[in-house]
């Protein structure tokens, strides 16, 4: 996944979950902000930002905020619409017989549903960008969609299908996500169930560039 009309610039400042200030090309500038997680360990004063920007004379922000430089870490992507858009790319590469993204079960929308011969799968895929000490932790900010994703993949599991959580580590050097036990609990109860009852956890290591993201 290449990103087109990327520009650099520094952050400043965060408004609220969508809107922050960055300084572009010595201006300062309003901008959108793709992610509505917390993500205090990268947004902060003077962080290396990356953004495209858009050619819509409509929009109310020009620019939209892709990607931070973690210092300690490289290049963070914190696009929430980057995971299942890499995730389908990965998934056209494999041998599934036929792909359905945004499948409808039981009361949510789950991002993929696969098959491949006979064989039922459904996916649900998260986006990773908070890490501590080298390891990946989920979620950064409470989330009841997620819990109740996890609970609607082990309902399927015991309908027959295959079940996936999958991870995409929107960061490099980072192989493994926890669950963040300190923000959300109730995630990290479900993920265990989940796991003692057969789902499956794909951890997925991404190649990042202030421009790209592609699961490797």
């Amino acid at each position: 996944m290449k990103y087109e009309n990327v520009v650099m610039g520094t952050f400043v400042r965060r408004h609220n979950r969508f809107v922050a200030e960055v300084i572009i090309n010595g201006s300062l500038e309003t901008v959108h902000v793709k992610n509505t997680g917390r993500m205090g360990e990268l947004l902060f004063p003077d962080a290396k930002v990356a953004l495209t920007c858009s050619d819509n004379p409509n929009r109310k922000t020009k620019y939209d905020l892709i990607s931070v430089y973690k210092e300690s870490l490289g290049w963070v992507n914190i696009d929430s619409q980057a995971p299942n858009k890499v995730v389908g790319e990965w998934l056209a590469t494999k041998d599934y017989t036929f792909i359905k993204p945004e499948y409808k079960y039981g009361d949510s929308r789950l991002d993929f549903y696969m098959e491949k011969g006979e064989e039922k799968y459904l996916m649900e895929v998260k986006g990773c960008t908070l890490e501590i000490n080298g390891i990946g932790y989920f979620p950064d900010a409470p989330s009841e969609r997620a819990v109740r994703h996890v609970k609607e993949l082990l309902h399927a599991k015991k309908q027959g299908y295959h079940c996936i959580l999958a991870f995409v580590i929107a960061m490099p050097n980072v192989s493994v996500v926890r669950p963040n036990m300190s923000t959300h609990p109730a995630f990290g109860e479900v993920l265990e169930e989940a796991l003692r009852n057969g789902v499956d956890v794909w951890y997925l290591t991404c190649q990042i560039t202030p421009d790209s993201i592609c699961i490797i």
